[in-house]
C-alpha cells in the first residue's frame, strides 16, 4: 500500500464553522479565536486563543492520507512519553531549551474529535516564542536544523522499532513510487507541455538504482530505526531571540524506517537556498556550504549511534530522497493533485521540476559531496 490516495478520497477544506466548533470541545469555552496557521502540505492547521487556556494548535487530519488517525495520536503518546524520560536523563545544554508538542485531550479524555460532519480534529500544544522558516538563511542556521534532527535521532535510537505502529506502509520506499508512477502514467490526462515531458524523461533516467537502500537494508547493512519521515527544514523550530533549535515537529510520519530517508531529506531541504516553491526551477542548485554546516550540526549528536556503514551511504540518500520527492510530486500532478494541496493545479508540477532540477545539481556535485561527508566522518 502506498500513501498516495484516490481522487475522490480526499475530503474538501473544513468550514471555518467546523474548525471553530472543534475549537470550542478543546478549550471547553465558547469565547475561542480561530485563525489559520502555518501552510503544511497534509492537515488544515489553525491556532486558537481562548479564555480558558493557552494558545494551542488545532488540525483537521487528513483522514484520506492517513486513513487510521487513532494509531497516529497513539503512536505521538509512546513517542513524546520517550523523549520525555530522555530529557529528563539527559542534562539539556544551560544555554537551550527543547520542547515536545503533547496532545491536548477533549474534556471527556479523547486524543480525537470527530464531527458530525464527518471531519477528525485534534489539539496539540503551541510552542511560544520559536518561529520556522521556509529557506535557511546562512550556515548558522543549516547547522541548528542539523542539531535538531540529530537530538531527535539520537532520543530515539533507544526506541525500539516495534514500539511504533508503520502509518504509512510504503512511505519512503522509492521502488514502491515508481510502480506508482508507472501505474497512473496511463491513465493521466496532462497536457504534453515541455516541463512534463522533461520530467517524464528525468524519471526514465533515474529509475535504475532507486532500490540502492533497500537494498542495503536486506543485506543487512542499514538497520531499521525510528525515524521522523519529513524533516525537512521548516519543521525545526528555532528561538525567537537566540535563533538555536528548540524542537522538530510534525510527528506524524514517525514510523520505523532508516534514518538515512530523514538525513537525505533533511540536507536536500536545507542545501536548496531557492526554496521548494519557486517558480525559478531552472536555477536551483545544491548548496555546499550549507550542506556542510547541516551534517556537522546533525553529526554533533547523531555520531554517537551511527555505524561505519551509515556514513557510506548519505550520499546515496541525498540523491535518492530528491528524486523520489520529486517522483511523488510528478506522480500527484498526474493524478490530479490528490495528496500534497496546491493553491494552483500546476504547483505539484512546479515542485517535481524544483527537486528534479535539484537532484541534478547534486549528481554533478557527487565527488564535492562524497568528500565533505569522508571529511566529517
Amino acid at each position: 500500500m502506498l500513501p498516495i490516495a484516490p481522487a475522490g478520497d480526499a475530503a474538501p477544506p473544513p468550514e471555518p464553522t467546523e474548525a471553530r466548533e472543534a475549537a470550542v470541545v478543546f478549550a471547553d469555552s465558547q469565547e475561542v479565536r480561530v485563525q489559520p496557521y502555518g501552510g503544511g502540505n497534509i492537515h488544515e492547521t489553525f491556532l486558537v486563543t481562548s479564555d480558558r487556556r493557552p494558545p494551542f494548535i488545532l488540525q483537521r487530519l487528513n483522514t484520506a492520507v492517513f486513513g487510521r488517525p487513532q494509531l497516529i495520536m497513539a503512536n505521538l503518546r509512546v513517542l513524546t512519553a520517550h523523549l520525555e524520560s530522555q530529557q529528563q536523563e539527559n542534562t539539556p545544554a544551560p544555554d537551550r531549551r527543547w520542547q515536545i508538542p503533547r496532545i491536548i485531550p477533549t474534556p471527556w479524555g479523547e486524543d480525537l474529535f470527530s464531527h458530525e460532519q464527518g471531519s477528525i480534529w485534534r489539539a496539540l500544544t503551541f510552542i511560544p516564542a520559536a518561529h520556522t522558516v521556509d529557506v535557511v538563511q546562512d550556515e548558522g542556521q543549516a547547522w541548528e536544523v542539523g542539531y535538531a534532527l540529530g537530538r531527535f535521532h539520537l532520543a530515539v535510537s533507544s526506541l525500539s522499532p516495534t514500539a511504533l505502529a508503520d502509518t504509512l506502509p510504503g512511505f519512503h520506499v522509492t521502488p514502491l513510487y515508481i510502480q506508482a508512477y508507472d501505474a497512473g502514467r496511463a491513465a493521466a490526462t496532462a497536457p504534453p507541455t515541455p516541463e512534463v515531458a522533461f520530467a517524464q524523461e528525468f524519471i526514465n533516467q533515474r529509475r535504475r538504482g532507486v532500490s540502492i537502500l533497500e537494498d542495503a537494508k536486506h543485506r543487512g547493512e542499514l538497520p531499521l530505526r525510528i525515524i521522523h519521515g519529513d524533516p525537512k527544514v521548516n519543521n525545526v523550530l528555532l528561538d525567537d531571540a537566540s535563533g538555536l533549535a528548540v524542537g522538530i515537529i510534525d510527528l506524524d510520519t514517525v514510523k520505523p524506517g532508516l534514518i538515512h530517508y530523514d538525513l537525505g531529506d533533511c540536507l536536500r531541504s536545507v542545501g536548496n537556498p531557492w526554496g521548494e516553491e519557486t517558480s525559478q526551477w531552472q536555477r536551483v542548485e545544491f548548496d555546499l556550504s550549507r550542506g556542510r554546516a547541516l551534517l556537522a550540526g546533525y553529526l554533533s549528536q547523531a555520531r554517537a549511534f551511527l555505524a561505519p556503514a551509515d556514513y557510506d551511504y548519505i550520499y546515496d540518500s541525498l540523491a535518492l530522497i530528491t528524486f523520489e520527492l520529486g517522483l511523488r510530486f510528478f506522480t500527484d500532478y498526474l493524478a490530479g493533485n490528490v495528496y500534497f494541496r496546491v493553491r494552483h493545479p500546476q504547483q505539484n508540477l512546479q515542485r517535481a521540476l524544483v527537486q528534479f532540477h535539484l537532484a541534478q545539481s547534486i549528481a554533478a556535485q557527487e565527488r564535492a559531496i562524497r568528500a565533505m561527508i569522508g571529511a566529517l566522518r
